[in-house]
């Protein structure tokens, strides 16, 4: 009976190969032959799994996926903990994808604190049209894994190809919030967003960049001591792209939400500190504070941290770590939420609902030093996004960015109940650093046989997040 299984198995795996290959060869025939390729615009809806195995001798299974389009896009799913039988419900809109093009699909088993996760599997398939149920192939033997469920829509493109290059991803526009390695280490801390970090998958950025991209700024001398040749720049880097990898480390802790509305962007700016003169915390009310923020070149999404977090301080630059030591970003600086009217004009009596809001964002980062002259493909860019959310793009020695940041700081340092060294942030006796924590991991890293192959850090969609 064994035998006979494992003839099923390898007919099963032949014929799988065969389809890859004639799908190939169907594309270097078109290529060759100057064949026009033709374009859809995609919505693949990832619906979920079961007969997923356990990875694990203790516990359970708490898979998740990276989707990839010819290698071109990918997409990271959020982690589903505790079950075999996964269900995602997640959907993926992208525009402007060759009908030739392969879907790949690989599963993994997320394992908290390790440096690469377990492999379940993978699987490739068409972009044709229809629901589609296929099987999960094991790493070992090719065994199956597995089924997954999943939909594919195509319709003709809404956008030509000079503003909407192929591959671009069109939404939903999601989160992810990510919390540091040591959180819940520091007892003297309350609040937990100041070692958090997130990323938002945003839309359109090549119908707004282009091909602009800021390079890392040759005449800063932070930015030298990263970028440039020698050792000593070699560990710098080495370093803070350690604490990049813990910053936007999958965990299963890890929060994920889309975005579709004003208030969505409000929830992700609140605190939840002690107010001034309150015992009780405050909470679901947007937090006076400034942002350090990144777009990033790789996944273009919008990545971003209270600039105030002593956690940071001892990194060359929050920008480049934010970015992974890329030479190049879509963009970089700060960023406020602020009331109409100014945080000087507003009363604590106020509810957050009864007044309408907005961002204010620059081009503060010394690493990359932005070009003034992009902010407003930069507050075009955010429009079209968060539509309904009032956005102000100011150069960052325009005096109103200058006002209007100090009036955040001013009102947080009153009425909210932030202190004045989360403000100007130093390090603190037996405050355990991102860089120590970097450092060990980048020992244990460089120490582990483990498999690059399988991602440790949160990807998204690219580009997708």
């Amino acid at each position: 009976m064994s035998r006979l299984v494992e003839k099923v198995h390898d007919a099963v795996s032949r014929a799988k190969t065969e389809v890859h290959d004639i799908r190939s060869k169907t594309k270097d025939f078109a290529q060759k032959n100057d064949i026009p390729t033709q374009y859809v615009d995609l919505t693949i809806q990832f619906i979920g799994a079961s007969g997923i195995p356990k990875m694990d001798v203790v516990g359970t299974a708490d898979p998740y996926f990276i989707a990839h389009l010819d290698n071109n896009i990918k997409y990271v799913s959020t982690v589903q903990r505790g079950t075999q039988k996964p269900v995602w419900n997640a959907t993926w809109y992208v525009k402007n994808v060759p009908t030739t093009a392969s879907l790949h699909v690989q599963v993994l088993d997320k394992d908290d604190g390790q440096v690469t996760d377990d492999n379940i599997g993978k699987f490739t398939t068409s972009v044709s049209p229809g629901a589609k149920e296929v099987e999960i192939e094991g790493p070992i033997f090719k065994r199956t894994n597995g089924t997954f469920w999943l939909k594919i829509e195509s319709k003709k493109p809404d956008a030509d190809l000079e503003r909407c290059p192929p591959y671009t991803f069109d939404g939903p526009i999601h989160f992810t919030r990510h919390f540091s390695p040591t959180v819940g280490r520091l007892t003297n801390i309350n609040d937990e967003r100041l070692y958090s970090t997130w990323k938002i998958y945003v839309k359109g950025v090549h119908m707004f960049f282009g091909d602009t991209v800021q390079p890392w700024n040759r005449n800063y001398k932070a930015a030298q001591s990263i970028f440039g040749s020698g050792p000593s720049a070699l560990a710098v880097r080495s370093g803070i792209q350690a604490g990049h990898r813990l910053l936007y480390a999958r965990s299963t802790r890890n929060g994920f939400g889309t975005i579709t509305q004003p208030s969505d962007i409000m929830a992700l700016l609140c605190g939840g500190k002690q107010a001034m003169g309150s015992r009780a915390p405050v909470p679901h009310r947007v937090k006076p504070a400034v942002y350090t923020y990144i777009i990033s070149r790789d996944d273009e999404s919008l990545r971003f941290s209270e600039t105030g977090a002593a956690f940071f301080v001892d990194f060359a630059s929050k920008h480049a770590l934010h970015a992974a030591c890329a030479e190049t970003v879509r963009y970089s600086g700060e960023f406020h939420p602020r009331p109409r009217g100014g945080w000087a004009a507003f009363s604590e009596d106020t509810p957050d609902d009864a007044t309408a809001w907005e961002l204010v964002i620059d081009n503060n980062s010394g690493t990359y030093s932005p070009d003034k002259g992009v902010l407003p493909q930069l507050k075009e860019l955010l429009e079209y996004n968060f539509p309904g959310f009032s956005i102000y793009a100011l150069d960052h020695e325009d005096p109103e960015l200058k006002s209007s940041r100090e009036a955040c700081r001013e009102y947080a340092l009153k009425f909210r109940g932030v202190k004045q060294e989360e403000l100007q942030p130093h390090s603190q006796e037996g405050v355990e650093t991102l860089s120590y924590h970097a450092s060990s991991h980048r020992n244990d890293s460089m120490s582990s046989e483990a498999s690059i192959d399988a991602p440790a850090e949160e990807g998204g969609l690219p580009p997708p997040q």
